[in-house]
This record gives C-alpha cells, sequence and structure tokens, in this order.
C-alpha cells in the first residue's frame, strides 16, 4: 500500500510539473501573436515572431502531451472516488485543449501569411486561458461538489 501511495504522490508530481510548463507556453503564445498582430500592422518585420511562436507551440504541444498523458492514468486510478468537481475539471481541460488548438490555428496563419485578429482581440484572447484556468485549480483544491 505505501508504495501505492509514493508512486501516486510522483504520478501527481510529474503531472503537476508539466502541466506548469504547458500553463508557460499557453499564458506565452497569445503574446507572441499580439506582437505578431500589432507589428505586421506597423509594417515591421515579424518573422522571428513566427518562429517563436512554431518553436514555443511544439514545446508547450510536448508538454500538454505528457501532463495529459499522467493526468489519464491519474483518472484512471481515481475515478471510483472522485466527486463531480472532476467531470467539470475534466470538460474545462478539453476546452483548454481547444484553446491550445486555436493557437495553433493561427500559427498557421501566420505561416501562410493569412490575416490573424487584431492585437485588441488577441489580448483578450490572452486572458481567456486564465478564465479556464483559475476554475480548474478551485476544483483540484477545494473539490466544492
Amino acid at each position: 500500500m505505501l508504495v501505492f501511495v509514493l508512486i501516486m504522490l510522483w504520478l501527481k508530481t510529474f503531472h503537476l510539473l508539466f502541466v506548469m510548463a504547458w500553463m508557460a507556453g499557453i499564458f506565452y503564445m497569445p503574446r507572441i501573436l499580439v506582437h505578431y498582430a500589432e507589428g505586421k500592422d506597423a509594417g515591421e518585420d515579424v518573422r522571428r515572431l513566427v518562429i517563436m511562436e512554431a518553436k514555443l507551440l511544439r514545446f508547450s504541444t510536448i508538454m500538454a502531451v505528457i501532463a495529459l498523458g499522467l493526468g489519464i492514468w491519474l483518472w484512471l486510478v481515481y475515478w471510483p472516488g472522485a466527486g463531480a468537481w472532476l467531470l467539470l475539471k475534466l470538460l474545462l481541460v478539453l476546452v483548454l485543449i481547444g484553446y491550445h488548438i486555436q493557437c495553433y490555428r493561427y500559427l498557421n496563419k501566420m505561416i501562410a501569411g493569412q490575416p490573424i485578429p487584431s492585437g485588441l482581440f488577441l489580448r483578450f484572447f490572452n486572458e481567456f486561458a486564465l478564465i479556464i484556468v483559475v476554475p480548474i485549480l478551485i476544483l483540484v483544491i477545494v473539490k466544492p461538489f
């Protein structure tokens, strides 16, 4: 039993580590998009921002896949004892995955030279990730139901 508990604690630790790395990318990718949109409107050279966005997206995707894999493992172990909070958390994680995919779509538009939304829109888009992450944290820590 003690070995199982220790393994689960290590799994949780690595899950949190990779989630933190994923969130670092999720919070910074839209900032690069903002600089790209505003720089392009100002006639600046924005090629380096496309490279930065691509590298950050690649890193964030790898971190997300590992975090999600560990999360699925934890979910399979804890599912029987978890409350409804876990279902809501999983739904919000799916929304976060959709957010990540939207960043990927914007990158593809940048690479193709197609227009992306305005800097103002992307500033609001940047804050949306926080609106998703805060309830996830509350659900995980407080487990309100």
